[in-house]
């Protein structure tokens, strides 16, 4: 998933923006002295500038026969960019795509299958929401970079006057207790906007529901299933208590803008948010906290999508041993726990959640990435989301209609969706 959501992560990137920043050869053909020149490809504010050149320093220094040359690719038209490049014969050698890109490039065969090297990597203590997506038909193409997932930012302030403990707030009952509290007079308990998906697919998660299944190489919508109309309606009682508007996402208006006007008590939101917030309301500074989206029962955090990166290598690439060293290093342990305070992500791996403990946001993250999920891993799924069935059928919800009788019309778009082009 391309990483807008993560607007405002960092100050240090919002500071410091990034730049093409390399070491590279002079040779025209990539090599210099005995040297490897890769070719990489990143995207625009997935790491600071500063982080890509300690990484390229470090890199280079203990690879001496490999140069890095990193161009920094906007999210705009990425997908065309990076098919079109698939299928060149001047394709880069490391590209950095969005988690649930993978399927749509894997399919082409322009991708390197990676399988073999997945226990070499510590795969097995991959966050299953970037590395899952990052496989297609029983190969691993994708490796994981790094996460953010959705928690929730809340108003310390409002919460010690409501007398609310945000640390007790555990399940989902709980939650709508605590929020039912804080929704008095002109504040509202929680903003929470009519189409945001990603929460509603956390819900039907924690239903033991799905978006979509596969059968017999076939897709079906599964909106119509009893629990993902549970997860609707866990949705349609939370959203009642807050003033956000039935048929619109979380940026229209934007929800960091609405929550720094002072009157929202919670939000649901990567944590980056909250710099927002700040930016938005310099009063509000040392007034947010977080805490991972409530489950069903207090021993289980509530399931959220797992946004992120994963790295590939293209077929076409004739450094591809150079270009693996590459991912090797920058996905390995010394450096995802780096990437990790710098950026305040979740790490690839779940052994590594350590890393961002002492940071309230990203610990709060960490522990949703345990229950992270990815949406359906195929190519299809890029239709679904271009028209968005599922944002329709929550405004249908949320503006009076029954869960049952509308919830079978979005299933049969998804399904139309995903399959058209099969």
């Amino acid at each position: 998933m391309k990483l807008r959501l993560f607007a405002g992560v960092s100050v240090l990137v919002m500071a410091a923006g990034l730049s093409s920043c390399s070491s590279s050869s002079d040779g025209s053909d990539g090599s210099s002295g005995g040297s490897t020149t890769i070719d990489v490809w990143l995207m625009r504010d997935s790491v600071s500038a500063e982080f890509q050149k300690d990484f390229v320093k470090s890199f280079e220094t203990a690879h001496p026969d490999i140069k890095v040359k990193v161009q920094i690719q906007e999210w705009d038209g990425i997908g065309e960019k990076v098919t079109a490049a698939l299928a060149s014969s001047d394709a880069p050698d490391v590209i950095e795509t969005g988690n649930t890109q993978v399927a749509q490039f894997a399919q082409s065969g322009g991708l390197l299958d990676l399988s073999d090297k997945v226990d070499e990597l510590g795969g097995k203590d991959w966050l299953k929401g970037l590395a899952e997506p990052g496989a297609y038909e029983g190969k691993q193409y994708g490796i994981p970079y790094y996460a953010a997932n959705r928690v929730v930012i809340y108003r310390t302030d409002l919460f010690k006057e409501a007398g609310v403990d945000a640390a007790a707030v555990k399940t989902r009952d709980q939650w709508i207790a605590a929020t039912k509290k804080l929704n008095s007079g002109d504040t509202q308990g929680i903003y929470l906007p009519g189409q945001m998906w990603y929460a509603l697919a956390g819900f039907v998660w924690d239903e033991g529901g799905d978006l979509a299944t596969e059968s017999g190489g076939k897709w079906q919508g599964n909106l119509d299933t009893p629990e993902a109309i549970r997860g609707m309606e866990f949705y349609e009682k939370l959203q009642a208590l807050g003033k956000g508007p039935k048929d619109s996402d979380e940026d229209s208006p934007p929800q960091a803008d609405v929550m720094a006007k002072g009157k929202v008590a919670q939000v649901i939101s990567t944590p980056g948010g909250a710099n927002v917030v700040i930016e938005n309301n310099p009063e509000l500074k040392d007034r947010l906290g977080f805490f991972p989206i409530p489950g069903k029962t207090a021993g289980t955090p509530g399931a959220v999508f797992t946004g992120g990166s994963d790295l590939v290598i293209p077929t076409a690439s004739a450094k591809q041993d150079a270009a693996y060293t590459f991912i090797k290093e920058l996905t390995g342990d010394a450096w995802q726990k780096k990437l990790a305070v710098a950026m305040s992500y979740v790490p690839n791996k779940t052994t590594l959640a350590d890393a961002v403990a002492s940071d309230p946001g990203a610990s709060a993250m960490a522990v949703g990435a345990a229950e992270g999920h990815a949406t359906p891993n195929t190519p299809g799924w890029a239709a679904v989301e271009a028209k968005n069935p599922i944002k329709d059928y929550m405004t249908a919800v949320l503006t009076g209609g029954d869960p049952e009788k509308e919830a079978p019309t979005a299933s049969d778009a998804i399904t139309t969706a995903m399959n058209s082009g099969s």
